[in-house]
């Protein structure tokens, strides 16, 4: 039994459903806030999220094989040998259909949005992440995307737009932030990123900058709608919050970059249940 436990780790790793469960409840939270109610929306937006995201991450590995291994990334199953690079690429092209079917059996537009991302992901994969901070926005932006594509599902909302914002710049500040880990490996594929450039101390302040912006942008829901003036929300994003302060401090003492990469995934999930339950 320990054997297959370590092979769905390894698979889970690989796919990142961590991950894919995020974007899913990203979607679901998108489709409520725009008024949506229809189960069946829901599944397919889900796994619209699912598909695409194993799709993407599976190729990363397989793309980034060398630097990961140059990183000492053994949080990765094949660096760790667990997992092989061709099985990881077979992955990758069995999931992208599979998010193809998901998305057109929404609408044609749900299915041109998720499709377009899903493209941009694997041109990520392969040149765009070497760009550096253009490679940054466009992770970034795909935090955001769940949201949008919810709201595409059902219906944009003000509400949809102020947390793909907040998505954004937290998202943005973390790949920002994990750069300063990545800088031995990043070098291998000259990868431009800002603390390759101009260094650990400077990408640290650029990184705490913009998860600011996303506590600044955290505080306007409730302002701007009672809906959202309720314990529900407050108090989800006010842990989010408190662990983003956390990191921003910590970061101009210590380059734990693996350890504020975690904190700052618990604080996106925080914020995912203020949204859902300011959302009812």
């Amino acid at each position: 039994m320990p054997s297959l436990k370590r092979f769905l780790r390894s698979f889970w790793q690989l796919l990142r459903f961590e991950h894919g469960i995020m974007y899913g409840i990203g979607v679901a939270i998108g489709i409520f806030l725009g008024d949506g109610t229809s189960l069946e929306l829901f599944i397919l937006g889900f796994l619209t999220a699912i598909f695409f995201q194993a799709s993407t991450f599976a190729m990363n590995d397989y793309i980034d094989y060398e630097a990961d291994f140059a990183n000492k990334r053994f949080d990765r199953p094949l660096v760790r040998g667990e997992i092989s690079k061709k099985t990881a690429l077979i992955l990758s092209i069995l999931f992208f259909p599979l998010g193809c079917m998901a998305s057109l059996m929404i609408s044609l537009q749900a299915f041109l949005f998720a499709f377009t991302i899903s493209i941009l992901g694997h041109f990520y994969n392969y040149k765009l992440k070497e760009l550096g901070f253009l490679g940054n926005v466009y992770v970034a932006f795909t935090m955001s995307a769940p949201f949008i594509f919810g709201g595409i599902i059902s219906r944009l909302t003000y509400h949809v737009l102020i947390l793909s914002s907040i998505a954004f710049f937290c998202g943005l500040g973390r790949e920002i932030m994990k750069g300063i880990e990545d800088i031995r490996g990043d070098a291998i594929r000259n990868v431009k990123t800002i603390a390759r450039l101009y260094g650990a101390e400077f990408a640290a302040k650029m990184s705490s900058i913009f998860f600011l912006i996303a506590i600044i942008l955290s505080l306007f829901p409730p302002i701007l709608t009672s809906e959202f003036f309720d314990l529900k929300y407050i108090v989800p994003v006010l842990v989010t919050n408190l662990i983003l302060l956390r990191v921003i401090q910590s970061l101009r003492k210590s380059k734990d970059i693996a350890k504020f990469r975690k904190l700052t995934l618990v604080a996106i999930l925080f914020g995912l249940l203020g949204f859902l339950g300011g959302a009812f």
